[in-house]
């Protein structure tokens, strides 16, 4: 061998000896600690305030699941629902409340860590609307014991009168965060708008936030000064509840930071 090739080989050896050491010292990413979380977001609806079309509530299952997606929630065990399924590229299925159940007993039988449901809809006060029907805060109650048990379980209601749903899903694994108070209207759902205040401030205030706990106090002051802003009386005033045995847990799901979204 000439000295030009013995000099190539130790070239050659040196350098697969530097890039596997680059490739040693390389730490494999940490898991996200709600990658094993079934998650469910939905939107109930697509009529505006005005009775007209509104794109605000399937904009916001969208952009929230995207989000939801960053913070570390597995597209695998996540699935979306629509009351126009045919009119999204993204895949959702048909809005029912017999589906969702299905649906969520399917996923949570794989990913058994945890439980997140997301709404977006008109409320009532005798619960959410979803599609034609109104899923009330005894059934959801239901469905969340019989699928998700005593696991760790964030439920976020996006819904005027939605502080109904508080007291009945109230359990020490559970947290309820919801748009308005049980006698009150939240705002935002025109046939114009973008996404309604509390989704608006959720995607907003999720890539600062901590935590889920961070997350409800931060979406909470952002309500109240959208509202003030805006001249929205009365001010729809969102609930929040955790319970004893999820509290001293959540702050262990930490949420990867990144950019706060433009308005």
């Amino acid at each position: 061998m000439g000295w030009r090739a013995g000099l190539a080989s130790a070239v050659l050896a040196l350098a697969l000896s530097w890039a596997g050491s680059a490739f040693a010292a390389t730490p494999a990413p940490e898991p996200s600690p709600f990658d094993d979380w079934a998650a469910l977001v939905v939107a109930g609806d697509f009529h505006g305030a005005g009775g007209g079309p509104t794109e605000a509530f399937d904009n916001a299952r969208r952009d929230v699941s995207k989000e939801l997606q960053r913070i570390g929630f597995s597209a695998h065990n996540m699935r979306q629902f629509s009351v126009r399924p045919e009119r999204y590229k993204d895949g959702p299925l048909k809005s029912d409340p017999r589906a969702i159940y299905e649906t969520l007993s399917d996923l949570s039988g794989k990913a058994k860590s945890g439980c997140l449901l997301y709404f977006t809809s008109h409320g009532a006060p005798e619960g959410v609307l979803i599609d034609d029907k109104i899923l009330s805060p005894a059934i959801l109650n239901r469905i969340l014991g019989a699928t998700c048990g005593a696991r760790p379980t964030v439920v976020i209601m996006s819904a005027c009168f939605s502080g109904v749903f508080v007291r009945p899903l109230a359990q020490p694994n559970r947290m309820i965060l919801t748009a308005a108070r049980r006698d009150r209207t939240s705002f935002g759902c025109g046939e114009d708008s973008v996404y309604p205040f509390f989704d608006d401030c959720v995607l907003k205030s999720s890539p600062t936030a901590h935590d889920f706990i961070a997350l409800a106090s931060a979406v909470k002051s952002c309500v109240a000064r959208r509202e003030v802003a805006e001249g929205a009386k009365p001010p729809s005033e969102p609930q929040i509840w955790i319970g004893g045995d999820l509290r001293p847990v959540l702050p262990l799901h930490p949420f990867p930071t990144g950019p706060p979204k433009g308005d």
